[in-house]
């Protein structure tokens, strides 16, 4: 049964931004667009008037589109029909298009495949759907395994999906099949590109792959903190434009003519259910800024990268949304309740803008980001049968800022009454960090000329020594002077 909304206001971000294009890849106008991943099993209680904010806060954030990621729910048709009707109502250009969810929807039979040829072909012609060369795009969770009754998956996609969309139902397709890049011919004919999902995080790293590394300092990856040279091995995994590299290789060897390249961001990755439900129970290493520093990445890459697609807008069973906490949530309350990620959309703008054009944009308002786990990595909490999630020694008990400044200005970090730090920080963005404190909270400040410009609270968030439950979600605070 769906869970009940969820209330939540709508934050409004101080940015604006152009109205999206249609994505056309060609000589003449490589247009590039930067969308969010939008789990449509989370909003089983929207309505159009819910969607109308989304877009509305997606575009003003600097979003161009969602990729709406639909299942087998038989309501699912439905929220779609409402996305693509408030997207048109918003006026904007605001574009969609459907990831199809193969870890959900059934893949096995030829008559599997009718369900996504009709997603297809209802929305073709929508003005509101983002096409490619004239053809509709697609995308895919997963579904290297899907034959819908063939011979192979490549049969399958070929001959009861793509063959019978023609003309203007005829689709572009790109899909995250989590194969080996090397092996991306065996799709020939089927991809026109992919979409490289897990290179948001470095997915890899692990305490065993990390104390490879570390040789004698093995066992410092087990303390709160680390040392510069523990850190060294791991900062040097965020953000990597590595797997990139390889998945281009493989969409580089495909012969379709116009082929695209879905890079993915992401800030943050921890899910935490027991084996009596989802049995998920780990997260990926997300500190050192890894949602500055894989847009840093990419807007440096940028002349090798199409889309850019943040994971995701309002997956909260996974930690990394991006949007408010609304819709209905996959039992992930615990936590995600009252952990507000809306900080970072309301930095994507600016590295959104850059990937986008090349160029970072003026700072004209002054912005302060901080954000931190609610409890100590090694912390036994009192009452969690799911116990400590895999790979949670990596992370650091860190408060993580990042400050937008307009001119040369003082940041100043608070982590208890008496604990605080002061930093000199130049026009620009600059990334800092200071260790937390168990028992209290969190607090910054920019000040210039002696006055106050920006005066962030954490409000409802204290680093507890003594957690109930496990939580390595992020509590993220902001505020701006605009």
């Amino acid at each position: 049964m769906a869970l009940p909304a969820l209330s939540h206001p709508i934050l409004r971000s101080p940015f604006r931004h152009r109205s999206a294009t249609n994505l056309k890849r060609d000589s003449s106008n490589s247009t590039k667009l930067v969308v969010a991943h939008h789990m449509v099993g989370n909003t089983y209680p929207y309505t159009i008037d819910n969607w109308a904010a989304d877009i509305a806060l997606a575009h003003e954030s600097g979003l161009d589109g969602f990729a709406l990621n639909v299942g087998s729910d038989e309501w699912q048709p439905a929220r779609v029909a409402d996305a693509y009707q408030a997207a048109e109502n918003s006026g904007t250009g605001f574009k969609l298009f459907i990831s199809f969810d193969m870890s959900a929807l059934p893949c096995s039979t030829a008559s599997s495949a009718e369900t996504l040829r009709s997603y297809i072909t209802t929305y073709a012609s929508h003005p509101n759907q983002c096409t490619v060369d004239g053809q509709v795009f697609a995308s895919t969770f997963s579904g290297s395994d899907c034959t819908f009754g063939q011979g192979s998956a490549a049969e399958g996609w070929q001959t009861q999906f793509l063959d019978q969309l023609t003309g203007a139902n005829a689709v572009h397709f790109v899909p995250s099949f989590f194969v080996d890049p090397s092996t991306f011919t065996q799709y020939d004919g089927v991809m026109n590109g992919a979409l490289n999902w897990n290179g948001a995080w470095p997915v890899s790293l692990t305490p065993t792959t990390a104390a490879s590394s570390l040789s004698s300092l093995a066992s410092d990856i087990n303390d709160a903190t680390f040392s510069g040279a523990v850190e060294a091995i791991l900062n040097s995994s965020v953000g990597s434009f590595d797997t990139d590299t390889q998945w281009l290789s493989g969409v580089g060897a495909l012969s379709s003519e116009t082929k695209t390249y879905i890079a993915t961001v992401s800030p943050w990755f921890y899910t935490h259910y027991g084996p009596d439900s989802f049995n998920k129970n780990w997260i990926y290493l997300a500190d050192y800024w890894l949602y500055n520093k894989r847009w840093e990445t990419l807007v440096a890459n940028r002349d090798n990268v199409d889309v850019v697609e943040i994971v995701t807008w309002n997956d909260y069973g996974e930690s990394h949304y991006i949007g408010p906490i609304e819709g209905a949530q996959p039992n992930s309350q615990a936590w995600v309740d009252g952990m507000n990620h809306t900080g970072w959309l309301a930095m994507t703008n600016h590295y959104a803008t850059a990937f986008r054009t090349g160029s970072y944009p003026e700072i004209t308002t002054d912005q302060l980001y901080m954000w931190a786990r609610p409890h100590p990595k090694n912390a036994d909490a009192s009452n969690d049968p799911v116990g400590k999630p895999t790979s949670y020694q990596l992370t650091q008990d860190l408060l993580w800022a990042v400050v937008f400044a307009t001119e040369p200005s003082t940041v100043t970090l608070t982590t208890a009454p008496s604990v605080s730090q002061t930093f000199a920080v130049p026009a620009g963005v600059t990334k800092l960090s200071m260790a937390l404190t168990p028992g209290s909270g969190m607090s910054g400040t920019i000040t210039r000329n002696g006055a106050t410009v920006v005066d962030v609270q954490a409000d409802g968030f204290t680093f507890n020594a003594n957690p109930t439950t496990y939580n390595y979600n992020a509590f993220v605070a902001y505020s701006t002077s605009g």
